[in-house]
């Protein structure tokens, strides 16, 4: 199987009733390579997971997977672990960044690279003081953890085979002890410590522009969750200089 898409769900009534899962089969029906997807539900309470499951009821292609309510880092964990492509995207169900992107990730893995990563251009029609928090964002980013990418939290990212069975465990593993601790774990850094942990085992990254439309989402809190953000780097920083990774 070439490709495996993992879309974490948590209340997406409003998105699936725009038809988000037809435009996706319609897309994938066309295209030569063999792919499948598979929605990860992390516990939705507004119907979401009934509309899923009745959707996917009789298309081989599509699977769900049913968590317990963890947050969207451990639904793209679990569906990247779940996976039988030789290549796992995550992408958002809003498809701010269009399933169609992936023909621009695609041809780098032909190229050795390890792991492609969606780079949101201007981000058009985003609010203003977002696009200067992400400015400010990428600078802490830079000088505490030294990573080289321009944008770190699109949510458009591609891994091969090798790459997931490296970093995904490690990550998962740590979740884990965080629940069960109950302690605090990287949240709104989960894409940064992604990258860092790849990094850090030398994986080929590649950054690749790609097209993003500003969804609007509710769940966006950007003051709150920037600074989430900002704490997670130093959470990563320590855990590195701690060597937990």
């Amino acid at each position: 199987m070439k490709l495996s898409i993992i879309i974490p769900a948590f209340n997406e009534k409003e998105n699936l009733k725009q038809g988000i899962l037809e435009m996706l089969e319609k897309y994938l029906l066309i295209q030569k390579f063999s792919c499948e997807v598979l929605i990860v539900d992390d516990g939705s309470d507004d119907g979401s997971g009934e509309i899923i499951e009745k959707f996917v009821s009789d298309k081989p292609r599509f699977k769900l997977i049913k968590n317990s309510h963890g947050g969207k880092a451990i639904a793209v964990m679990t569906g990247l672990l779940a996976s039988k492509g030789e290549i796992g995207l995550f992408t958002d169900m809003d498809q701010a960044t269009p399933i169609s992107e992936v023909e621009k990730l695609l041809p780098f893995f032909d190229q050795s690279f390890d792991i492609v990563i969606g780079s949101r251009k201007g981000r058009k029609g985003a609010p203003i003081i977002r696009k200067l928090m992400a400015i400010g964002f990428s600078v802490f980013r830079t000088i505490v953890l030294g990573l080289p990418f321009k944008d770190t939290q699109c949510g458009f990212k591609a891994f091969n085979r090798k790459s997931i069975e490296a970093i995904f465990p490690v990550l998962k593993e740590r979740w884990k002890k965080h629940l069960l601790e109950k302690t605090a774990a990287v949240n709104a850094g989960f894409d940064v410590e992604t990258l860092f942990l790849a990094k850090k085992m030398g994986f080929k990254i590649k950054e690749v522009p790609v097209e993003w439309h500003h969804v609007g989402t509710e769940r966006v809190q950007v003051i709150k969750d920037s600074a989430d953000a900002v704490l997670d780097i130093l959470k990563i920083r320590l855990n590195d200089y701690l060597n937990r990774y």
